[in-house]
C-alpha cells in the first residue's frame, strides 16, 4: 500500500538529523542503506500478521555511507510480512484499518519534526 500525498515524497532532509527524527518514531535505517539510498522501516506486530512501514530516500547530493547528504523523500509504503519469502506492499494486500491510521499518524508526526529544520 502507497500513502500518496502525504507530503513526505516533497521533502529533502539531512541524512543526519533525518536519522534521528525516524529513529524518534520507530523507523529504523539499521543496514537498509546503500551510498545513494535509505530505507527506514518501522515493525508493527498484529494479530493479524507482521507489517511493516517503510519510508525510501535517495541521496540527491553527498554519500550516504560518509553519513553527508541531502536525502529526497519518496512515497511511503505499508507491507505486509510472510515468512519466509519478505514482504509484499501489493495493491492486493489487505491491512486493518486501525494499522492505516496507525500509520498516517507516525507519517504526519515525522512531517511535523521534519518541517521544523527544513523549508517545505
Amino acid at each position: 500500500m502507497r500513502f500518496e500525498n502525504t507530503g513526505l515524497e516533497t521533502i529533502k532532509a539531512d541524512l543526519n538529523r533525518l536519522d534521528e527524527i525516524m529513529d524518534e518514531h520507530g523507523l529504523v535505517r539499521a543496514e537498509q542503506w546503500d551510498y545513494e539510498r535509505v530505507n527506514y522501516d518501522k515493525k508493527i506486530v498484529l494479530k493479524e500478521g507482521v507489517f511493516y512501514l517503510r519510508v525510501q530516500g535517495y541521496a540527491v547530493e553527498g554519500d550516504v555511507g560518509a553519513h553527508k547528504g541531502i536525502i529526497q523523500l519518496m512515497t511511503p509504503l505499508l507491507g505486509k510480512h510472510y515468512y519466509p519469502h519478505g514482504v509484499e506492499y501489493g495493491e492486493g494486500e489487505s491491512f486493518p484499518p486501525t494499522l492505516v491510521k496507525q500509520c498516517e499518524k507516525v507519517l504526519a508526526d515525522v512531517k511535523a519534526d521534519i518541517s521544523k529544520f527544513t523549508d517545505l
